[in-house]
């Protein structure tokens, strides 16, 4: 969790400021902070790869001429002029090594890197409280709602038993943009040329990035540490527009879910694209925005939304978390206990097949959901498709993951099968798994 500190900068001494990576977060927080011109706050230094081609574009030609370019770290971290560092490079190695540099040297550190974050956060929160530094990284999570702020100091009062929603902003773009009838692949390019998703996109569409985001919600809002290596993550690359016209077919629609619950002993986490009612707040949110539920034991449910992907959004973070260094402002410190994670929920599950049509296909799959103890709630066929390549939909009563796997391990291996079913988690206003 962000450290509680006291502020060691003077009330009148100006706050300088070094940024590390002039990205697409990078440049929008140069860009905010020169448009703004907040009194006692000066970025003096910018590090990146390949300096001269970054100070050489339109963003760059804006800036202060008196700031220091550079490609050498040593300038930044050995600097003892330089109060806070702005972290927007992202990644681990060498991120920890350099933060943690920064830390010990007493220097404060604002950083939207999630995934160093929801790995090394404790460790680092721990080197800061020993130097009398900030670690702040409310931008990691959500982009520009300021989620984690207002859990950490309006929610403290509650026992947060749940949370769930939409954590990566390119996956929303990407899948509400499906529903309206595009194809993934053409979102994903729009997502790309937007500056919303990398050029490698695995992070964001195979759920990393959510995954990394829930465990530092877990560990603000509830005060439990999770490894994100256990849990369990789906891509939404196996998505299609069918899954789009089914979904509406059951008043649903699909979205990646990132969600976390804590029942007695047990904590069930799980991340990947999930069928939403379309009477939850959840399936209201489009394009780029993020949302996110907490369901308190005294307060009940709370919504937070807000665009999460682009730089200017997740600027607007970054650069509220360097003002609250700059003025001394002080964050909650709760202990963390660390805590195992599980996958098994107990839900209704989707199961989209695409198979050559013949008979008693119907028949097996029935056979095989009954073998397990899993029920058949519904089955949807909607006409228009080709025999060769049939695509249909069972929805199930619920049950636990484990047991519906095992059903969809065993259809899979049918030799109508011509792909590997789908199996989509269905959200319900009843579910308290989510």
């Amino acid at each position: 969790m962000p450290t509680k500190f006291d502020s060691t900068l003077p009330a009148n001494k100006t706050t300088r400021v070094a940024l590390l990576g002039f990205g697409t977060v990078g440049s929008s927080v140069a860009q905010l902070l020169r448009a703004q011109k907040f009194p006692g706050v000066e970025l003096t230094h910018i590090y990146n790869r390949n300096i001269d081609r970054k100070r050489t574009g339109d963003t760059a030609s804006k800036l202060s001429p008196s700031i220091l370019w550079t490609e050498k770290i040593d300038d930044i971290l050995n600097n003892p002029n330089i109060d806070v560092v702005i972290e927007t490079i992202g990644g681990l190695s060498p991120m920890e090594q350099w933060l943690k540099t920064a830390l010990t040297a007493g220097k404060h550190v604002v950083t939207a890197n999630k995934q160093l974050i929801a790995y090394k956060g404790a460790a680092l929160v721990k080197l800061a409280r020993q130097h009398n530094a900030a670690l702040v990284y409310n931008a990691a999570v959500a982009g520009g709602v300021p989620v984690i702020p207002a859990v950490l100091h309006g929610l403290q009062g509650d026992t947060v038993r749940r949370i769930a929603g939409i954590l990566n902003g390119t996956c929303n773009f990407i899948l509400s943009g499906m529903e309206a009838g595009e194809d993934y692949h053409d979102m994903l390019e729009t997502a790309q040329a937007a500056g919303y998703a990398e050029a490698d996109p695995s992070a964001d569409v195979d759920g990393y990035d959510a995954r990394a985001k829930l465990c530092i919600l877990a560990r603000t809002a509830m005060q439990i540490g999770l490894d994100p290596d256990e849990i369990p993550t789906a891509t939404i690359k196996t998505v299609r527009l069918v899954d789009f016209h089914y979904a509406r077919e059951l008043n649903c629609t699909v979205r990646q879910i990132a969600q976390v619950s804590v029942d007695g002993t047990h904590v069930r986490a799980r991340v990947g694209p999930t069928l939403v009612p379309n009477t939850s707040p959840i399936a209201w949110s489009h394009g780029t925005q993020n949302l996110v539920m907490t369901t308190g034991e005294f307060g009940g449910d709370v919504v937070f939304s807000g665009h999460g992907a682009g730089g200017n959004p997740t600027a607007v973070a970054v650069v509220s978390d360097l003002l609250a260094v700059a003025h001394g402002s002080a964050s909650v410190s709760l202990p963390v206990k660390q805590r195992p994670v599980t996958g098994e929920v107990m839900a209704p599950w989707y199961l989209r097949f695409v198979v050559q049509d013949k008979p008693g296909i119907i028949s097996a799959i029935s056979g095989s959901l009954a073998r397990v103890g899993a029920n058949i709630d519904s089955i949807l066929q909607r006409p228009g498709y080709p025999k060769d390549a049939l695509p249909f939909v069972v929805t199930t009563e619920p049950c636990l993951t484990s047991t519906i796997e095992a059903a969809v391990a065993a259809i899979a291996k049918m030799p109508t099968m011509l792909e590997q079913p789908l199996c989509l988690q269905m959200l319900t206003d009843e579910d308290k798994s989510a």
